[in-house]
Order: C-alpha cells, then sequence, then structure tokens
C-alpha cells in the first residue's frame, strides 16, 4: 500500500492508486505528489461494472493519462460516505475530482462550494443551478432508447419485447425506457412492451444480476424475443440470461447499456446485437482536458449517445433496417426528429 494511501484508507470504501510508486516519501514529497491528481468517486457499486462506472473510469484515466497526472478512485460502499469519500481526494490536493453517478449530486455541489479551487465534473448530475467549477456530464438517454427500441421492434419476430431496468428513481434509466418505448412503437404502434423497473432503493437496483436474469426469463417466457437491458450488473445478469436462451437454441436477441458491451460483457456476444450507448469515455476525458486547462465548462455538458456496432449479428439485421436505423440516428442529431421525452413520462 502506498504512503498516501495508507494516510486514507478505512474499512469504508476500497481505493486504489495504480500510478503512484510505492516508497517512502517525506512530507514535501507527499506534497508534491498529491498535487497533482484525478480523484475518482463512484455511487454505490463497483468500478469494474462492465457499464457505467467502468465506462467513467475509463474516461478519468485517459484523461489522466492525456494532461500527465496520477489518477485514483474510491468505490462508495454506503452513500452516507459520499462527502467523505470526495474529501479524501480533496484532502490529498486533486485538482479534478469526478463524481459518478445521479445520487451523487448533492454531495457534489456541497464539495463544490467546499472547495472552490478544485474542478468537479458530475456524471449523470443535471446542473440546475450552475456552480463555476462544476461540469454536469449529461446525455440524452431518452435517443440512444429511441433507436435501440426502433432496432428491437424490427428485429422481432413475435411482436413482444421486452426491457430489464434498474430503478426509475434514476432519471437517466427513465429516459432510456421511455425512449425505447417510443422507438418501438415508432417503427410497430402494436408492439407489446414487457417493461419492469428493480423494486429496490439505489443502493441495491443495479448490483442485483440474479433479478435481472430472473426478469429477462419471465419476459421470455411470455413470448419478448428481444430484450434491452439496462442496469449496471443488474441489467448484466438479464444480458447472460438472454444469452444462455440464444445458446440452447431459443431465437433471442438482446440489447446492451452504456458502452460498447460486446466487449464488457463477452457473456452476452451469442445475443448481443446492439448497445445503446452513451459516450461516457470520451464525455469524461474531454472534461478532464478542459478543466486542466482552466476550460471547464460550468452547467450541464451534453455527451453523445448512440448505437454500438452490431458485430457478429451485422450480416442478420437486413439492410433496410440499417438503413431506417441510420436514419432515424441522422433525424435525432440534426433536431429534425424529436423522440417526445419529457421527464416525469414515467
Amino acid at each position: 500500500m502506498t504512503a498516501l494511501a495508507q494516510r486514507y484508507f478505512t474499512d469504508s470504501f476500497t481505493i486504489t492508486y495504480d500510478d503512484i510508486t510505492d516508497g517512502v516519501y517525506t512530507e514535501e514529497e507527499e506534497a508534491a505528489a498529491d498535487e497533482r491528481c484525478i480523484g475518482l468517486v463512484t455511487d454505490v457499486g463497483l468500478v469494474d461494472d462492465k457499464s457505467f462506472n467502468q465506462a467513467s473510469w475509463q474516461g478519468a484515466q485517459e484523461g489522466a493519462e492525456a494532461i500527465g497526472v496520477d489518477v485514483s478512485y474510491i468505490e462508495t460502499q454506503n452513500s452516507k460516505d459520499y462527502a467523505a469519500n470526495i474529501g479524501l481526494f480533496a484532502g490529498a490536493g486533486c485538482e479534478i475530482i469526478v463524481t459518478v453517478g445521479f445520487a451523487m449530486g448533492e454531495a457534489t455541489g456541497i464539495a463544490a462550494a467546499e472547495y472552490p479551487d478544485i474542478n468537479f465534473i458530475g456524471v449523470d448530475m443535471w446542473q440546475g443551478e450552475a456552480l463555476s467549477n462544476v461540469a454536469g456530464l449529461i446525455f440524452n438517454e431518452d435517443r440512444a432508447g429511441f433507436l435501440a427500441g426502433a432496432l428491437a421492434a424490427s428485429m422481432s419476430s413475435t411482436g413482444i419485447v421486452g426491457q430489464v431496468l434498474g430503478t426509475n428513481l434514476v432519471p437517466p434509466v427513465q429516459a432510456f425506457g421511455n425512449g425505447f418505448d417510443r422507438g418501438a412503437r415508432y417503427i410497430n404502434p402494436d408492439i407489446e412492451i414487457l417493461k419492469t423497473y428493480h423494486p429496490g432503493a439505489i443502493e441495491v437496483a443495479f448490483g442485483d444480476p440474479e433479478w435481472g436474469a430472473t426478469t429477462s426469463r419471465q419476459a421470455m417466457d411470455q413470448g419478448a424475443d428481444v430484450i434491452f437491458a439496462a442496469g449496471g450488473s443488474t441489467g448484466n445478469g438479464g444480458l447472460m440470461e438472454v444469452a444462455a436462451a440464444a445458446t440452447a437454441g431459443e431465437s433471442v436477441f438482446c440489447i446492451g447499456v452504456d458502452i460498447d458491451q460486446w466487449y464488457s460483457v463477452p457473456e452476452a456476444k451469442p445475443c448481443l446485437i446492439t448497445s445503446a450507448e452513451k459516450h461516457l469515455v470520451q464525455g469524461v476525458s474531454t472534461l478532464v482536458v478542459m478543466a486542466a486547462a482552466g476550460e471547464l465548462p460550468s452547467g450541464n455538458y451534453y455527451g453523445t449517445v448512440g448505437l454500438a456496432p452490431y458485430h457478429d449479428f451485422d450480416s442478420v439485421i437486413p439492410d433496410d433496417v440499417k438503413a431506417t436505423i441510420d436514419e432515424i440516428a441522422a433525424a435525432l442529431n440534426d433536431g429534425s426528429m424529436e423522440t417526445g421525452y419529457s421527464f416525469g413520462d414515467e
């Protein structure tokens, strides 16, 4: 364990300092090492969730490499520790702190006011009142969901599709889910959509792969032949259940979320036709570089969204379906088409 980690480590979280060399520092040397660093704090959940947290962490790493500083993360174990975990990086002298997840919004705002000389990047955090040292990285998840729904409806043979989602207490999850509904019905107004949100609190809704698997199985048993799974490890469990069914000979497809899960959840490859992506890596790394240059945009900063490549299913998806998806994506991007989603529709 490094000297810096020893100074701040407690049982309430996991902390790693990958790029700080092990050894003994004088106080002066420690201060110099601490001064140039980036810290990332997750919401309750693991950094290697193969989805949202993992992509945010990768973006922080790429941004840190671009500006030549050390980067570390803390995995929050309990929501009561948000402020303390942010404070650890502030106390270590980190110039940029990335906080990940809607639920950390309040703690991030309070910390930004307490530490005005630190730049904060809040991933999935809408900024109602702009603070000069906070950029809220947000996305039009409804657009990505719309594209996923349009593809799902186009590929469904039964006329029934399913959604396995994290809690609807989180606005981006609502946006994904509602956007999917609208995209599916844009293609087939009569399509049946089996949509299920996790019934638990935020602390558990994204870390329940067993529930995700069970819910996917229930949807397939009711005739759904395309499943959109969006909800961290919960969604990953849903994807893997559909993949197991596809491997067993069922004619079913699945769609991942947040990043291209072809790579992050290879177990889903037997069914994974695409993923509804938020370009988190690009968004976080871009804001890190901007912050280091003294150009952090205050308020809300929109990252881009889209569908991941079709990979092994490219030849399975008809050309006319691909063309339709491309046309919808272009129209959403240039503003000539709107999903119609507003927060609170769910």
